[in-house]
């Protein structure tokens, strides 16, 4: 569990996207660590997943996001129609999302719940901070996959139970088990034992929508 990929994260990005899936009605990529979702501010950051998509799938619409450091799968509909009611599955957390990530330490629980409230760390943004009194109710279901006590570091299944920003990346950097190479939240140490951000979302299930069935889906890790 204690080694990976040697790349780093300034190491040139492919230039085709991975596509996973893709119908009439959604397409479903593989979004590499590194690579914004949707485009920022600035000539140099118009580059991003779903400039890519909508090269080969013009109606392509984003309708969730992930953060540029973490991989894994991004979900656009097929036209607005179809954005509509993919935005409203998430807004009613119909939509369930699961992540795998390697992170400092070992945790004594094998299952635990972080119910902590978050807000915008605003001298500080993009960071976002734990905040008793102002913050958003926040909570993340965490599952251990596996421990090395020689490396000090666990496999985790992280169930975002509520989406706000950066909430895995605070909430477990808030329960002293910060992500491996997580650049904003962990410490110096902790950044520099991986290439990374070891956080990668790994399923993705769909509720039933119209004539569209229920469906799963899953992309394994690749750390």
């Amino acid at each position: 569990m204690s080694s990976w990929p040697s790349t780093t994260s300034s190491s040139p990005l492919p230039l085709t996207i991975e596509v996973l899936h893709a119908d009439e009605k959604l397409v479903l990529v593989n979004k590499p660590s590194g690579l914004l979702s949707v485009p920022g501010r600035g000539e140099d950051k118009q580059d991003c997943a779903s400039a890519r998509v909508q090269a080969r799938f013009a109606d392509a619409l984003i309708v969730h996001r992930l953060d540029m450091a973490t991989s894994g799968l991004l979900l656009l509909a097929r036209g607005p129609e179809m954005q509509r009611q993919l935005s409203a599955a998430f807004a009613g957390r119909e939509v369930h999302k699961r992540y795998e990530a390697l992170v400092s330490g070992l945790p004594e629980r094998d299952e635990f719940e972080i119910a902590l409230p978050l807000r915008t760390d605003w001298p500080n943004r993009p960071r976002q901070m734990v905040c008793l009194t102002e913050g958003k109710p926040s909570l993340t279901r965490v599952r251990v996959l596996s421990r090395d006590a020689v490396a000090q570091c666990s496999r985790l299944a992280l169930e975002p139970v509520t989406g706000r920003s950066h909430q895995l990346r605070v909430h477990l950097q808030a329960a002293g088990h910060a992500i491996l190479g997580d650049a904003l939240y962990a410490s110096p140490a902790d950044q520099a034992r991986a290439p990374r951000l070891m956080l990668h979302a790994c399923a993705l299930s769909l509720p039933a929508l119209g004539d569209c069935p229920a469906r799963q889906f899953y992309c394994p890790p690749p750390f």
